[in-house]
């Protein structure tokens, strides 16, 4: 596992339509989502919900019985259940629960170009439709919103009543007071601990009496884990760059935080000739 710089995996992409499948039966789709519940309680995501056994669903399993001192389960195929002996599956509640939707959900609306030099100049990244904004509030895929409610996503509107997974739902709300590009003057809470500190035994964060915490990022699987001292307590599918913004790999030590950064457009020397032409 190396440490790299990591980007939201549930970035904003085009809505196409899903790819066929083979029908499945509700009761099927009801233990993965209740699975992927689960693990989204627990803080080890599976991506966006969606109501299959996929590739990250599992691997988010597999690192929750790490967590635990288990040993890893025996890989599974694709859209296969899983080993689920020794989990509290029935802790969550039901899998899915109704959601009636609020004025504040449809604030963040509007027109999105598709061209990110566009999306550049926008002061914000809006949601597409009422669909997109509630999917995202909910943890899960929108084509799988669409599912849950037939129908009912094309012209959604405030009092409506849908069917969502039951997960802690991301307030939108709660970050408006956030000041763009505002940064915590201290240091981080997760700050590392400096060869020097090391040497001299200071290997606690700045939290009295609290384990250092590390981020490590697993580039062959695509996951992020969250490690108190040595212990893994979390872990998040991520996108860690491509060709040709390549993540950095290294170990790294958090300096600041900003809340909210503000989006800037990285141009290749080519992009910035044809601009001047």
């Amino acid at each position: 596992m190396l440490a790299a710089t990591a980007l939201p995996a549930h970035s904003k992409k085009s809505r196409g339509k899903p790819s066929k499948e083979q029908k499945r039966e509700p009761a099927q789709i009801e233990a993965a989502t209740r699975l992927q519940v689960f693990l989204d309680r627990a803080n080890f995501s599976p991506g966006a919900i969606n109501g299959r056994y996929d590739e990250f669903t599992l691997k988010a399993l597999g690192l929750y019985r790490q967590s635990r001192g288990e040993q890893p389960p025996p890989p599974a195929k694709p859209d296969t259940a899983p080993d689920v002996n020794g989990l509290d599956l029935a802790s969550v509640g039901p899998a899915f629960i109704p959601y009636t939707v609020i004025e504040a959900d449809l604030q963040s609306i509007g027109p999105l170009p598709a061209a990110v030099a566009a999306q550049a100049k926008l002061k914000f990244l809006p949601y597409r439709d009422a669909a997109e904004a509630i999917a995202e509030k909910f943890h899960c895929d929108v084509h799988f919103l669409e599912q849950l409610n037939p129908g009912k996503t094309k012209t959604i509107k405030a009092g409506d009543q849908l069917n969502v997974p039951n997960v802690e739902p991301f307030e939108l709300t709660a970050v408006k007071d956030l000041k763009a590009g505002s940064q915590i003057p201290a240091l981080a809470a997760n700050d590392i601990a400096d060869e020097n500190d090391a040497a001299n035994g200071k290997d606690k964060s700045p939290e009295s009496g609290a384990p250092s915490i590390s981020i490590k990022i697993d580039m062959k699987t695509n996951m992020l884990g969250v490690f108190e001292a040595d212990k893994l307590v979390a872990a998040y599918p991520v996108t860690v760059g491509s060709a040709q913004t390549a993540s950095p790999i290294g170990e790294w030590k958090v300096r600041a935080v900003t809340k909210l950064p503000r989006f800037r457009l990285r141009q290749t020397d080519a992009q910035i000739r044809r601009a001047q032409r």
